[in-house]
């Protein structure tokens, strides 16, 4: 068999489809009975969208219900800040769309169940790894009938942040550290609210505002480790600031009645020295964790798909050994654009975070629209909607 990929979030997902669309025989396993998690990533860039373009996905995507947010905007004590403006990017997509993580996937896998060589396991979850001769030859996996082998002349693990296969092959990644968590949870929205997607700073707060047509997704940020605080503190703790940094939900904050309804993401931003061993392959989260900055996770993870299935499509294709010399050249590859973005993760989370949530930063001193100028807007919008090295799709469908 040509390759089992462990995960079926976005990386894993369309490499599968790559795969499959190029004729090679590829097992995508997923370990939940569907793709329904709830504060997943979900911020489709233009690289994104670029990538759907060229395998002819883009109209079923946008006939998904979405959002088009076409700037970045802070909201600070003082009225809003213009960061960057999209719709001056090249190419036919200059905005961001919010679609629902698992909307994504059902599209993508739906297009990959289209071709033949095609098999989606669900409710299965790899938990090793087959060695032979020194390679990789597979993974295990159990289900709800029990423990199973998949042989493979590639194994791939886009198993997410926590990656089990990873972790078997003896990969550890190297933590660049993370000053804060964020709580997410929704609030209802009404008529009379804002239409758009914000970032809203004050000192001491900071709080990410999502517009879901009928709800609004809040991602309030709280210090590294300062759950457990938050919690010991009471619910108030997180209603107050709601109300304080959003005035017109203040009547709704009560609505959060206690912590059951919030969900915690532990930032962790960190990336592998060695993506790889003989056989296998990391790609997506399991190779390069990132920071929540910019929302670019998810992009960054489907373009770390389409450069594996350009790379190795042919190969697997043929039968062909593929020697691990290969799979260098793919991290090289990738490794540029991860480091780029994670430096620039962390040049915000240090500058801009750290210092808001320890009142240090006062957002007053920012120009009100960095959109009228233009080398800064450009690189800003370039960097955010397109990334580093963004990656096309070359391999032939067959």
């Amino acid at each position: 068999m040509g390759c089992v990929i462990a995960g079926g979030g976005p990386a894993g997902a369309m490499l599968a489809l790559l795969l499959a669309r190029a004729g090679v025989e590829v097992t995508l396993l997923e370990k939940h009975g569907d793709f329904l998690r709830d504060f997943r990533g979900d911020t489709i860039h233009p690289s994104t969208l670029q990538v759907l373009d060229e395998l002819g996905l883009a109209q079923e995507f946008l006939e998904l219900p979405h959002r088009k947010a076409y700037g970045l905007k802070m909201v600070s004590d003082g009225g809003d800040i213009r960061l960057a403006d999209l719709r001056r990017l090249p190419g036919r997509y200059g905005y961001i769309a919010f679609v629902p993580q698992w909307d994504l996937l059902k599209l993508i896998t739906s297009a990959a169940g289209r071709y033949p060589g095609f098999r989606l396991l669900m409710n299965a979850e790899a938990h090793d790894l087959i060695r032979e001769g020194g390679a990789v030859r597979g993974l295990r996996y159990r289900d709800g009938s029990g423990e199973h082998e998949i042989r493979a002349d590639l194994t791939v693990a886009a198993d997410g942040r926590h990656s089990v296969l990873r972790g078997r092959a003896g990969l550890v990644p190297e933590s660049l550290g993370a000053p804060m968590d964020v709580v997410w949870f929704r609030l209802p929205r009404h008529a009379g609210d804002r239409d758009d997607t914000f970032l809203r700073l004050s000192p001491g707060h900071m709080m990410v505002a999502i517009n879901r047509e009928t709800y609004w997704q809040l991602a309030y940020l709280i210090p590294k480790g300062g759950y457990d605080t938050l919690r010991e503190s009471g619910i108030d703790a997180l209603r107050g600031p709601v109300a304080e940094l959003l005035p017109w939900l203040a009547d709704r904050a009560g609505q959060i009645a206690g912590f059951d309804d919030v969900s915690v993401l532990t930032v962790a931003l960190n990336r592998l020295r060695r993506w790889h061993r003989p056989g296998f392959l990391c790609i997506g989260d399991a190779a390069h964790a990132m920071s929540p900055v910019f929302g670019v996770g998810v992009n960054l993870a489907v373009q770390d798909a389409v450069a594996t299935a350009n790379l190795l499509a042919g190969p697997l294709r043929a039968g062909a050994p593929i020697p691990e010399s290969t799979l260098h050249r793919l991290q090289r590859r990738r490794m540029l654009p991860t480091r780029i973005t994670q430096a620039a993760q962390r040049l915000v989370q240090n500058r801009v975070i750290s210092p808001a949530l320890s009142r240090r930063f006062d957002p007053s001193r920012m120009p009100r629209d960095l959109t009228r100028i233009p080398v800064i807007n450009r690189v800003a919008a370039r960097f955010i909607g397109h990334g580093v090295r963004p990656e096309h799709v070359t391999v032939k469908e067959l």
